[in-house]
C-alpha cells in the first residue's frame, strides 16, 4: 500500500492506494481543508495521461471538507474524464456527505455509500 504523506503539511490528512481490480481506492483519513488540499490534490492525480484512469475516493475516514476539497474533486473528475476515466466517491459520513450534496458534487461525481458499491459501478 503507498502512502502520500508530506511531512511539512500538517497531520489532520492521510492517504493511503491500492488498487482493486484495475481501480486505485485511494482511503483518505482525517480533515479536508486548505491546509492539507495538495496532499489530496496528489492522492487524486491522474499519473499516466495515456492511461483510462480509474479513482475511488473511500472518505469513510473523513471527518470534515471545505470548499478546497470540493475544488479538488471536481479538478480530480475533469482530468480523468479528459482521459477516458472516472472518480467516484465512497462511503463519505454524513456532514462531509451533506458537503457533497449541498454544492452539487453527487450530480457530477458519483457518491456511494460503501466502497463495495463504488468499485461495482
Amino acid at each position: 500500500m503507498a502512502h502520500t504523506d508530506n511531512a511539512d503539511q500538517p497531520a489532520r490528512l492521510r492517504a493511503e492506494q491500492r488498487i482493486v481490480d484495475g481501480t486505485r481506492v485511494v482511503s483518505l483519513r482525517g480533515q479536508i481543508d486548505y491546509d492539507v488540499k495538495e496532499v489530496l490534490r496528489e492522492a487524486l492525480r491522474t499519473e499516466d495521461a495515456a492511461a483510462q484512469p480509474r479513482i475511488v475516493a473511500d472518505l469513510s475516514e473523513v471527518t470534515f471538507m471545505d470548499s478546497s476539497g470540493i475544488n479538488v474533486f471536481v479538478a480530480s473528475h475533469h482530468q480523468a474524464s479528459e482521459a477516458g476515466g472516472w472518480v467516484r466517491i465512497a462511503a463519505a459520513q454524513e456532514p462531509v456527505l451533506r458537503v457533497l450534496q449541498l454544492v452539487g458534487i453527487d450530480a457530477l461525481i458519483p457518491c456511494r455509500p460503501n466502497l463495495e458499491q463504488a468499485l461495482a459501478d
